[in-house]
């Protein structure tokens, strides 16, 4: 989804900082896409369970742009999944990490470097309005937080001209679960159209977020009513 949120903005004129973890190449492939569209890009490595790699991703993209900063995508999350039982405090805090203080902290950076006309759109989950069986707990309730974080952010920033959003994908085709992968099937049939999404289909949202103005508080659910 990062991919296709990157293209989507720059093709609406935004110059585009992309952050990995692991996957350098692919992350240098998006830049080189973005470029090719005319717009600046820059790949950044950032492991968001890292609180100052989480806040330090904002301030490099702000400093490798000019020192501002017009919109921030929370697209990060570790989907831990098992039974309660299974869990350890490793879990729980690596979950808590990446899914919940990583964007925590991501948007107070961003929010310090943004003029009136900012945007914070996070990525959360379908699972935040259905939990459609066990194992989901730890993940459900980190994905759970960000919905109050950004009705907060959306009342704090307000003031500012500030927007804060929350998109809430369902089953999507990524690398991370594949449209073909070993649940695909399940999942798809949960859905009311009977299929997975694109990652391409969630960007969409999200760069309507980007250009809306009087749009803050509010969840986009992107699922095929998983959830309906």
């Amino acid at each position: 989804m990062g991919a296709a949120t990157a293209l989507r903005l720059a093709r609406r004129g935004a110059d585009v900082a992309v952050t990995y973890v692991d996957g350098k190449e692919a992350a240098e492939d998006v830049v080189r896409a973005v470029e090719a569209l005319g717009r600046r890009a820059v790949a950044l490595r950032a492991d968001s369970a890292d609180a100052g790699e989480a806040a330090g991703a904002v301030e490099r993209t702000a400093a490798a742009f000019g020192g501002g900063l017009d919109i921030l995508v929370n697209n990060v999350g570790v989907g831990l999944l098992g039974p309660l039982e299974t869990l350890s405090l490793t879990d729980v805090d690596r979950v808590l990490a990446v899914n919940v203080r990583g964007v925590f902290l991501a948007s107070q950076a961003a929010a310090a470097r943004m003029a009136e006309g900012g945007r914070i759109i996070t990525v959360g989950s379908c699972m935040t309005l259905r939990v459609p069986g066990p194992g989901g707990t730890l993940y459900a309730m980190s994905k759970a937080a960000l919905v109050d974080l950004t009705k907060a952010l959306a009342r704090e920033l307000g003031p500012r001209g500030i927007t804060a959003n929350i998109v809430h994908p369902g089953p999507i085709d990524t690398d991370m679960n594949p449209a073909d992968g070993p649940y695909a099937d399940g999942q798809a049939a949960m859905t009311a159209l009977g299929r997975f999404g694109s990652a391409d289909e969630v960007a969409s949202i999200v760069a309507y977020l980007a250009g809306a103005a009087y749009v803050t508080g509010a969840e986009f659910t992107v699922d095929g009513g998983h959830s309906a």
